[in-house]
């Protein structure tokens, strides 16, 4: 069996993941959705919308995403058209930048 990685995260990323959570499940009591019914839709369990609820950082994105979408929060300021736009707005500058980024290499001193 393959020994768990114990990753730590930082306390903004820890704070946003339970805000962001805090707001589905707001977003979710607001509408009246019971967490089953909030899952099914998603298409996942309810243990995981419930770890989603709680800001476990662990959760798969698209599920996070997803549920967010379902209930309405929106993770970014913007609506369907906007964020297209921003979307091929960053995929015109990544297209400019280099593929890949390597760590410059030392300068070998040989001379003895």
């Amino acid at each position: 069996m393959p020994t768990s990685i114990t990753r730590t995260y930082s306390r903004y990323s820890r704070d946003a993941a339970a805000l962001f959570g805090a707001l589905i499940r707001q977003a979710r009591n607001e509408l009246k959705i019971t967490a089953q019914e909030l899952a099914d839709r998603a298409g996942i369990s309810r243990g995981l919308l419930q770890r989603i609820e709680k800001g476990n950082l662990k959760c798969e994105i698209g599920a996070v995403f997803e549920v967010a979408a379902i209930v309405g929060v929106k993770l970014f300021d913007a609506n369907d058209s906007t964020m297209t736009k921003h979307l091929h707005q960053t995929k015109e500058k990544l297209t400019l930048l280099p593929k890949s980024v390597r760590k410059k290499s030392k300068a070998v001193h040989d001379d003895f």
